[in-house]
């Protein structure tokens, strides 16, 4: 089992007693020398596998110091058993952060297992016999050759010796919001997200290592990095693209302008294989087509992190889901529109999530997503339509909280999916028909199938959530015919853009290329930058990795 999720962290940590076989892939971020686990703690009694981080660690272990607790560390791993046993179950409440933990008590037997509200980290478990076991991927349990289950984002419960897991949700994401007032002020909207998105930032940069960020020159994403800049110098961008995609000529602006550093990993849409779209597949264990196509871009971003020997980086993934940053929130009815984003919000953790989670951890980096923090993702539920989406624009609340910050060119740049605009979505999308088998192979059906979009089956129910739903439960794959008709399109458009490529060659002044300092010319792009804005520094940092070595984030575990 540990092998299987070896990448996920340096240093293999095991342990066996009592009948009880624990271990952890552990990447190590904070108090790197101590925190070993599995953790051991109740004199001996309790054991603690654990993934993540706790961000507001700090502040519960001054409260259990108060309460007489006497610690043998700084690390967070140490605050949640610690937690566990002042608090039990209803510590899980008081832990603000991105984790899935297994806590075992050895003289009963018992396992307690908990998952992050939104689900960022993943938490699986499989039964045979008499035997539990849990892991943090899918591909751990395989070989166990029972069905797999998930521990859904925002619950907990224990399993007893000889039964499956009782699951209950500690956090309700289906009713995020509704017990507080809707803010309908443009003005006080706008300062609650500010604020909120800063202190999100804030505690995930709370490290002494190198903080990458992932960026594509929209606005999440260089919302980002603007703030790691002010927040922890020690910061690098990286950016993956085709040569002359618009996420290049954005993002290489935009961090030369900061004085970031800025790695690129420039992909051509030919660079792409059949045994790269496998490799996507293996890691990252995703059921949905698109997420799959987006999986083969993420992979040789963090696979340079790691490279780099960057252990930490932040992605603005989930600000869509929160400020609708889809076109399906517009063409919704009224009255479904609340619901289908709460849906979506739910949905992360086997969705976009899992995707961050897999690629990035499959390479030894945490990735860590302040626009999904509880009490952010809270606010943002909080804010009727008319302030996501105002005058054409999606996301105008976002671009209106930070107006003052935000460079012209990019609070102006419409929403653009990842793969789409790097370049390189159209050229997995050739694989599609191929999937599913390879999904199969690895065994992952033990858990779940490839099964169509969500979003494909909303537009075919003329946007109708609750048909979208049922027939989501369904997990029914895209037909033989649908697969043949997409694949068609995905030629064609290769092959046109195989044309234009070949007609562009040999044009390096091209309107929207980059010119020989690296910003993008005028001729095709967005303005100047707006008054406010910070401006390159002289001589920014010279170095973009880091050598440090950083905290636990556990793997799996078999009981």
């Amino acid at each position: 089992m540990l092998q299987a999720v070896a990448p996920r962290g340096e240093v293999p940590e095991a342990g066996c007693d009592d009948g009880v076989l624990a271990g952890v892939q552990r990447l190590r971020i904070v108090d790197r020398e101590r925190a070993v686990q599995p953790w051991i703690g109740g004199y001996g009694r309790w054991v603690l596998c654990y993934n993540g981080e706790i961000f507001n660690y700090h502040e519960l272990r001054a409260e259990l110091v108060n309460l007489g607790c006497q610690l043998r560390s700084d690390s967070d791993t140490e605050v949640v058993l610690e937690a566990f046993l002042q608090w039990g179950a209803a510590a899980v409440s008081r832990f603000r952060g991105e984790f899935a933990l297994l806590i075992v008590d050895r003289a009963t037997r018992r396992a307690f297992l908990a998952r992050d509200p939104i689900g960022v980290k993943p938490l699986y478990w499989s039964r045979k016999g008499d035997c539990l076991q849990v892991a943090s991927e899918v591909k751990a349990l395989v070989p166990v050759g029972a069905p797999v289950f998930e521990v859904p984002p925002g619950h907990l419960g224990w399993a007893e010796p000889a039964a499956a897991p009782e699951l209950v949700p500690y956090v309700d994401l289906l009713h995020l919001g509704e017990d507080r007032e809707p803010i309908d002020d443009p003005g006080e909207a706008a300062k609650l997200v500010r604020t909120a998105l800063e202190d999100s930032i804030r505690v995930r940069v709370d490290t002494d290592l190198t903080v990458g960020v992932i960026l594509s020159g929209g606005l999440d994403s260089s919302l980002i990095l603007m703030h790691v800049r002010e927040m922890h110098p020690d910061c690098v961008a990286l950016t993956v693209g085709a040569p002359g995609s618009e996420d290049l000529a954005y993002a290489r602006r935009l961090t030369a302008e900061l004085g970031v550093p800025h790695e690129v990993i420039e992909m051509r849409p030919r660079d792409i294989r059949r045994a790269d779209v496998r490799e996507a597949i293996r890691m990252s264990e995703l059921t949905e087509y698109g997420d799959i196509i987006n999986a083969v871009v993420s992979v040789p971003l963090f696979r340079r992190a790691h490279e780099m020997g960057i252990k930490v980086v932040l992605t603005g993934d989930g600000s869509d889901e929160l400020f609708g940053g889809y076109s399906m929130y517009h063409r919704i009815g009224a009255r479904q529109t609340q619901r289908l984003f709460l849906h979506k919000i739910r949905n992360l953790g086997r969705t976009e999530l899992q995707r961050v989670d897999r690629t990035s951890m499959g390479n030894g980096v945490e990735a860590r997503v302040p626009f999904l923090d509880l009490s952010l993702v809270e606010l943002a539920m909080r804010l009727p339509m008319e302030l996501k989406m105002r005058d054409g624009q999606e996301k105008w609340i976002l671009r209106e909280a930070f107006a003052s910050m935000l460079p012209g060119y990019i609070r102006q740049r419409p929403k653009n999916p990842m793969s789409h605009s790097s370049g390189l979505h159209e050229r997995a999308r050739l694989y599609k028909p191929l999937f599913a088998r390879m999904h199969s192979s690895f065994g992952y059906d033990l858990f779940e199938p490839v099964r169509r979009d969500f979003s494909t089956l909303l537009e075919q129910c003329d946007y109708d959530l609750y048909r979208a739903v049922a027939e989501a439960a369904l997990r029914q794959d895209y037909t033989v015919f649908e697969h043949a008709r997409d694949l068609a399109g995905a030629a064609r458009w290769n092959a046109k853009a195989m044309i234009r490529r070949k007609d562009a060659a040999g044009q390096p002044d091209a309107a929207g290329q980059p010119d020989a300092a690296g910003q993008p010319d005028a001729a095709g792009q967005p303005g100047p930058v707006q008054p406010g804005v910070p401006r390159a520094r002289s001589g920014g940092q010279e170095s973009a990795g880091a050598e440090g070595t950083g905290q636990a984030a556990p793997a799996s575990s078999q009981l």
